[in-house]
């Protein structure tokens, strides 16, 4: 059995990595999250309830020596970590929050690990919000331009990982993946969200009317391609995963309206841009397709139908939770 710590495990895109892991059953693996662990509804793991899963609840910020131990009596041969400061809007609010996270707790867990002996890869995921706006061919060579306090922490911190691979064996690669979507997302998230607003009959708001060009890729895709990564990837390679191409907003909303028979004139409600919003994130894949032949391959619509669906058959549940972002220091 390969060993692999993933950090980050209570996370949307960390549980569905889990998830695959332990369905291919050659994987023991260690989950930690600075909260504790989260119910079904939230990570499809669950449903193995295997004793290839541990959980620990660790928090890098506070809790460091602590994920040391655990480093120096598992260690691992793979570390994927997914744990971050993740949403946009609010890190204007409490940028500092952002950086402890995401640049200065990192940087910390990348100088204990360094030159361990025992680690074969460490996976990183980033954010191609990194770059800024992106139009065009953004490869993954691409300048960093970030535009808000989560993309300039993100870059902050792959900027200091990158000095531990070029000076030490850290042996580091790093995704960027586009817009994740899916099952068991968080619920404030554009496509969960809206099909849950229809469900309640509250409007959905469109900042800037929806006009921002996003990629969706879904969740399980992503999951596959970090995989190789890990398995296949190049050390100190950043590698991107996005779709064929990107979809407006509002496109993505009239989709989930679509798929829940309602007129999307009447469920939706254009509001001013949010500050810092990129008009575009359209990134090349084409690095990952050539190394790994992997490509997305869960259509948008199939996808969008299998969120709406979880939302449908979970809803007695949902309804219970709150539907909106809550920023934990």
């Amino acid at each position: 059995m390969k060993k692999v710590l993933v950090i980050g495990s209570n996370s949307f895109s960390g549980s569905d990595f889990i998830d695959l892991l332990l369905q291919k059953e050659e994987y023991e693996i260690v989950g930690i999250s600075r909260s504790s662990e989260k119910s079904q509804l939230y990570l499809p793991y669950k449903r193995w309830a295997s004793s290839f899963f541990r959980f620990y609840q660790i928090d890098l910020n506070r809790d460091f020596p602590s994920l040391k131990l655990l480093l120096d009596e598992f260690r691992p041969e793979y570390i994927v970590n997914f744990a971050a400061q993740s949403e946009v809007a609010p890190s204007w609010e409490n940028p500092h929050h952002w950086f402890q996270t995401n640049a200065v707790a990192l940087t910390q867990l990348a100088d204990a690990l360094k030159e361990a002996s025992y680690l074969k890869r460490y996976v990183h995921i980033s954010s191609p919000e990194v770059y800024g706006t992106c139009v065009g061919n953004v490869k993954e060579d691409a300048p960093l331009n970030p535009s808000t306090p989560y993309a300039a922490s993100k870059a902050a911190g792959d900027m200091s990982l990158f000095t531990f691979a070029k000076n030490f064996s850290f042996p580091l690669s790093m995704v960027r993946a586009t817009n994740v979507y899916g099952a068991h997302q968080q619920l404030f998230k554009i496509i969960p969200r809206s099909a849950i607003y229809i469900k309640l009959g509250k409007q959905i708001q469109l900042h800037g009317g929806g006009e921002a060009v996003k990629s969706y890729i879904h969740v399980r895709d992503v999951s596959h391609g970090e995989l190789a990564v890990m398995e296949l990837g190049r050390k100190g390679e950043i590698y991107h995963f996005s779709p064929d191409k990107g979809i407006k907003v509002r496109d993505v909303v009239q989709t989930v309206c679509n798929q829940m028979n309602v007129d999307f004139s009447n469920v939706v409600l254009e509001t001013e841009e949010r500050l810092g919003q990129d008009k575009a994130y359209v990134i090349d894949s084409s690095k990952a397709r050539s190394e790994f032949g992997w490509k997305p391959r869960i259509d948008f619509l199939e996808g969008i139908g299998q969120t709406v669906q979880w939302v449908n058959q979970q809803f007695s549940l949902i309804s219970k939770e709150p539907l909106q972002y809550i920023h934990k220091a």
